[in-house]
C-alpha cells in the first residue's frame, strides 16, 4: 500500500479526504507537525474559500495543538466586524485587494492566540462585471516577522476549482513563514 493512501486511511469517512488531492492533505500534516513542533498556533482568515482551510485543518487528528480558531469572512461587514478592518480600508480598496488580504491576516493575528495566520479573500467565480473569477489575495502574517502577500490569477476554472487551489497556495505560504515565526522570541505578555 503506497503512503498517500495510507494517510488517506487515517481520516473517518466524516472527513474532506475524499474529496482533496493527496498532496494537500499531505501538506496540512505536515504544516501542522512543524507548527506544534514550534509551540505554535494558526488562525485563518478566509473569505472565497468559506472556512475549507480551517475545515481541513481540523480533519487532522490533534490539530487543537496547532489551531487556534478560523474566521470565515465572507462579507465586507464580517471582515470588519470580526477582524477588526476598517469600513473606509474595504471601500476603498474593494474586499478583494492586496492591502485587505494583509489586514485580514494582521486582524486574525490581532483577534487570536495564534502566531502565525494565512488570509485568501478572491473570486472563486464569476461576479460582478469586472470581477476576475480565480482572482484571489493571500496574505500571511506571524508574530515579529514581516506580513507576505502573493496574488495569483487560477483563471475562470471553477469555484471549486479555485478553492482547491487556494489551499495549496495557503500551505505552502504557512509553511514558508514557518520558520521565521518559529525562530521569534515568543511575545511578551
Amino acid at each position: 500500500m503506497d503512503q498517500g493512501h495510507k494517510s488517506k486511511q487515517a481520516f473517518d469517512a466524516g472527513t474532506l479526504s475524499p474529496a482533496l488531492p493527496d498532496d494537500i492533505i499531505q501538506a496540512a500534516i505536515s504544516l501542522l507537525e512543524g507548527v506544534e513542533e514550534a509551540a505554535l498556533s494558526i488562525a485563518t482568515a478566509e473569505s472565497c474559500t468559506g472556512g475549507l482551510l480551517a475545515s481541513l485543518l481540523t480533519d487532522i487528528e490533534g490539530a487543537s495543538n496547532a489551531f487556534d480558531r478560523g474566521f470565515i469572512v465572507y462579507s465586507k461587514d464580517a471582515k470588519c466586524d470580526l477582524l477588526g478592518l476598517s469600513q473606509a480600508l474595504v471601500e476603498d480598496c474593494g474586499a478583494v485587494s492586496e492591502p485587505v488580504a494583509r489586514a485580514m491576516a494582521e486582524g486574525a493575528l490581532r483577534r487570536s492566540k495564534a502566531q502565525l495566520a494565512i488570509a485568501i479573500t478572491g473570486f472563486a467565480g464569476p461576479g460582478a462585471p469586472d470581477d476576475e473569477p480565480g482572482l484571489v489575495h493571500f496574505a500571511c502574517a506571524g508574530h515579529a516577522a514581516e506580513t507576505r502577500h502573493c496574488l495569483k490569477h487560477f483563471g475562470d476554472i471553477g469555484r471549486g476549482a479555485t478553492r482547491i487551489e487556494s489551499l495549496r497556495v495557503a500551505l505552502a505560504m504557512l509553511g514558508d513563514m514557518l520558520p521565521a515565526v518559529a525562530d521569534c522570541p515568543p511575545q511578551a505578555a
